[in-house]
């Protein structure tokens, strides 16, 4: 009866080591094709890969079921405990593994799919909002990505998400439509500075040039109280990014003129003021007043901030 057992056992054992081996090639195929996916741009791939998933979910419950099985059949030696511990923990670690693979790649193709969205909505393209302490950001800046996985780490790493995403909304859409905000140095939604900021962005802006992104636009919140954007920062995407740089913060058409004139960007974006002016542009040309936004309207129902600020007489 020992014998029986101990028999058992042991094709018990050499039937977990080949599942372990099986989960992890099917595994290691999974992210080889999620990462190609993403390449790819191929967002039927990529649902193809969420689905796949499930083949690993039902190896890992067959696995745990399998070390169940083996504690049953006998007292396990010390050794035998430390094997069953061991690869409980590979088919854990190999799931997170699969597991992240098939987040990124849904996340970029949810990406993809909503630039696709636009355009068939009449958009004329879509801006990637890799700014203001927002999703893409926070992949990008070390303070809050703490990942250890290909997609955290080195700026390489670090950016890659937004490069995917970058990539995917150029395929989906065609790169004459896709730009990007950007809020280097910027502090809102708790994103700190941090010593290897201004090389992170340049190498960042090098990135962008390569895959041909119709604009940048740089944001600088110093003109509502956060800190000051180096001018450095800029010139390096003027000098590094060869398409259409756009600036935005606190402009007035004095100051838009100056930067435009001095070839420090190609366009001005201008948010507020249009806000509280609904004929800005009448008003700039004329050198007329302009009226001050009531920012305790900013992001409330109803035309109170919206609709009525008054135009310009005549």
């Amino acid at each position: 009866m020992i014998k029986h057992i101990n028999a058992e056992f042991d094709t018990e054992l050499r039937s977990l080591k080949d599942q372990i081996l099986a989960m992890g090639g099917l595994v290691d195929a999974q992210v080889t094709e999620a990462v190609e996916s993403l390449k790819a741009r191929d967002i039927q791939r990529a649902r193809a890969v969420i689905e796949a998933d499930r083949a690993v979910n039902q190896m890992e419950l067959a696995i745990d079921e399998r070390c169940i099985r083996m504690l049953a059949l006998r007292q396990p030696a010390a050794s035998d405990l430390r094997f069953i511990a061991a690869a409980l923990k590979m088919v854990t670690d190999l799931e997170r593994i699969g597991d992240l693979a098939v987040n990124m790649a849904e996340r970029v193709a949810e990406f993809a799919q909503a630039a696709t969205n636009a355009v068939a909505a009449g958009f004329d393209g879509i801006e990637l909002h890799g700014a203001n302490g927002y999703l893409l950001e926070q992949f990008i800046r070390p303070t809050s990505n703490l990942r250890t996985d290909r997609y955290g780490g080195a700026i390489e790493n670090r950016a890659r998400f937004v490069l995917e995403v970058a990539e995917a909304a150029i395929v989906a859409i065609g790169k004459d439509k896709v730009g990007i905000r950007l809020s280097p140095f910027g502090v809102f939604n708790d994103m700190p500075a941090y010593p290897a900021m201004e090389a992170d962005y340049a190498w960042l802006a090098g990135q962008l040039e390569a895959r041909g992104l119709a604009y940048v636009h740089l944001v600088d919140h110093s003109p509502m109280g956060a800190p000051p954007v180096p001018d450095s920062i800029k010139a390096t995407f003027r000098s590094v990014f060869r398409r259409a740089l756009i600036l935005s913060g606190g402009y007035d058409a004095a100051r838009a003129e100056r930067d435009l004139a001095a070839g420090r960007c190609d366009l001005v974006a201008v948010g507020r003021p249009f806000l509280a002016n609904p004929d800005l542009v009448a008003r700039w040309k004329a050198g007329a007043a302009v009226n001050e936004p009531d920012m305790g309207t900013f992001y409330t129902p109803g035309p109170k901030g919206y609709t009525d600020y008054p135009a310009l007489a005549g």
